[in-house]
This record gives structure tokens, C-alpha cells and sequence, in this order.
């Protein structure tokens, strides 16, 4: 597949630029890469990527990516030459990941997990752009012990479940990619994500640690949804980040990889933990699991450190502590987007 010519760095678009693992993406892929940031706001916030607006190189982009993309058709990216120069690389990470509005958001995830794979795949084969999938571990099923998932484990899920526009749209979509690297000889792989946490997480959506640590601030009883044996694996947010920009340059028989922490965390232990760091007076309460939060397993990172030379390096206290550092910085903005 014939290369379009580079005429000055490379071109970077990045579905769901404004999310969480989007927005700290896109912060990352400027230190050599032209960014395109493509983002509706709907499970998003403008304040994760406005510290990038003063850049040139990068360009945001509110589009709803369900709806086809062409880049060349927008004023503000003739700057980077696309007609020219095309786009090298292409992100999906565009879909609702709030377990709070997951009801409200059904129909954006079946066509995030559908459509928009089918959008942006096309996207990809007209500029010869190399492609990552930002998958979920929710793939391998539902479980409740500490077992390590490798790749090649088939999954148990039901595609007929309320939550399956998602569980079974990431199996599907991950079948997109596959055919297309079948097709059309695309340079595409699938990245399966485990829980990751950090800065810029959505608040009050069901997500537990940025309102562990909002509540703790507040004075507030932690929630846990769920009980007592509620545990999963951790990723911080930049070793997230660090894995996917591995994968787009890894090798392009690589289709497939599990990123995520490789320890498994009791939530009622991370919450006890909050509470100590920010020195906080809170309790910790349960509430019913909520639909959209799915027990997982902890990923085999067997081939990430194979393929990638990547294990995940941040701390779980040093992560945490640049979360409530963060959260602390922001409290009051947090609180009054909270209130409106």
C-alpha cells in the first residue's frame, strides 16, 4: 500500500480527542505530530483540551463521529495539508463510557462500536493511515477472581444483555478491524483497555475513584457500587497513553493487546487510601452495582512486554496522588460544572 508523502510532521487524528485517555492522547501526540481532535462533548468536557488550543499544531474539531468525517471539507485544518499530505495515523476512542448515563447513551455506543468503526476504517484506506481501537477488556466476559487474561481467550458474553450495545458492539468492532486488515491489507490493531484512572476523569459518573476523592475533599461517605469483595486492576492514565502510541508503531502483524495494570486492587482498600492521603474524615458507603460496571478480569501483559517493551510503571499511590493533586487544583470548577 503506496505511503502519501510527509511534507512536515505527521498528521494525528484522534476520535474522542476531549475524553479522559483522549485528552492526555492528544497532550502526549503533540510533542511530534500535527493533531486532529474530534469530539462532541457528550460524554466529554471542552476543559480537558483547552490548555491545547494555543497550539498550532493542534485542531479541534466538534463532530459528532457517527456522522462521516472529511477532513479536507474544514477550513481551520487546511493548515496541516491534508489534501497534500494526508493523515498517518488515525485514533478511535470515540464512546460513552459513563456507567451513570450508560441508559442515555445506548445508541451512541452501538454506533460508536459500528458506524463510526466503519467511518473511520474507511478513513484510514483513503489516506493509507495506520489505525488503533481503543477495545475494552469487557470483551473477555464478567469475573470474579484474579485470573489473568491472555489475547487469545475467547470471552463469555451474552449479546443479548441491556449492556451488550457495548460488550458485544467492542467484539464486533473488533471484527471490523480484522476484516479490514483482511481486505485491504490496513495497518489496523485493537488495543484491549482494562481500567484505567487519572486526571480529567469524568465526576459523579459512576467511575469511583474521581468521586472518591471529590467526596473525600467534601467530607463526604465514599459510595462504592457494589460490595465488600468489589476489586480490579488499575492503569494510570499516562502509562495508558504511552501503550497506545507503542502500538501504532509496533509491527503490523500485531492486530491484538491486552493494556491495563497487572494487579488486581480491593476497592474498599483504594477508597481507605483516598481517605488517608487527603486526610479526609469520610466513611465509606455501598450502593447496588450500576449496569455498566462489568467485574473484570486483570490483563496477561505477556505480550505488551513482548511486542511493546511496555509494562505499566506509575505507582497505584503515585498515581493517586497526582489525581487528588489534580482534583484539589480544580475543585471548585469541578463543583460548579457539577452544579449546572
Amino acid at each position: 500500500m503506496a505511503e502519501m508523502p510527509i511534507f512536515e510532521k505527521k498528521t494525528v487524528l484522534v476520535t474522542g480527542g476531549a475524553g479522559f485517555i483522549g485528552s492526555h492522547l492528544c497532550e502526549a501526540l503533540l510533542k511530534e505530530a500535527n493533531v486532529i481532535c474530534l469530539d462532541d462533548f457528550s460524554n466529554s468536557h471542552p476543559d480537558n483540551i483547552k490548555h491545547l488550543l494555543q497550539y498550532p499544531d493542534f485542531e479541534f474539531i466538534k463532530h459528532d463521529v457517527n456522522e462521516p468525517f472529511d477532513p479536507e471539507q474544514f477550513d481551520e485544518l487546511g493548515k496541516f495539508k491534508i489534501k497534500f499530505q494526508g493523515i498517518q495515523e488515525i485514533y478511535h476512542l470515540a464512546c460513552p463510557t459513563s456507567p451513570k448515563d450508560f441508559e442515555d447513551l445506548k445508541m451512541k455506543s452501538l454506533l460508536a462500536n459500528s458506524v463510526t468503526m466503519i467511518n473511520t476504517l474507511d478513513l484510514a484506506v483513503r489516506y493509507h493511515a495506520k489505525y488503533v481501537f481503543a477495545s475494552s477488556s469487557v470483551v473477555y466476559g464478567e469475573f470474579d477472581d484474579n485470573e489473568a487474561l491472555t489475547e487469545d481467550y475467547m470471552g463469555v458474553v451474552d449479546h443479548l444483555t441491556p449492556r451488550s450495545c457495548y460488550d458485544e458492539g467492542k467484539r464486533f468492532a473488533e471484527t471490523c478491524v480484522e476484516t479490514y486488515r483482511e481486505i485491504y491489507g490496513l495497518d489496523a490493531k485493537s488495543a484491549r483497555i482494562f481500567t484505567t484512572y487519572g486526571p480529567r476523569m469524568m465526576l459523579y459518573e459512576g467511575l469511583l475513584i474521581p468521586d472518591f476523592i471529590l467526596d473525600a475533599i467534601q467530607g463526604k461517605d465514599l459510595t462504592i457500587y457494589g460490595d465488600e469483595t468489589y476489586n480490579t486492576s488499575l492503569c494510570f492514565v499516562t502509562d495508558m497513553v504511552n501503550g497506545l502510541i507503542r502500538l501504532m508503531a509496533a509491527d503490523p502483524e500485531l492486530s491484538l493487546i491486552n493494556l491495563g495494570g497487572n494487579q488486581m486492587f480491593s476497592m474498599v482498600e483504594v477508597a481507605k487510601k483516598i481517605i488517608s492521603m487527603t486526610e479526609s474524615s469520610s466513611g465509606i458507603k455501598f450502593e447496588p452495582a450500576l449496569l455498566f460496571a462489568t467485574r473484570k478480569a486483570k490483563a496477561d501483559l505477556t505480550l505488551a512486554k513482548e511486542e511493546l517493551d511496555w509494562v505499566p510503571l506509575v505507582r497505584l499511590e503515585d498515581g493517586l496522588q497526582k489525581t487528588i493533586n489534580f482534583t484539589i487544583a480544580n475543585k471548585e470548577a469541578l463543583l460548579f460544572d457539577r452544579k449546572r
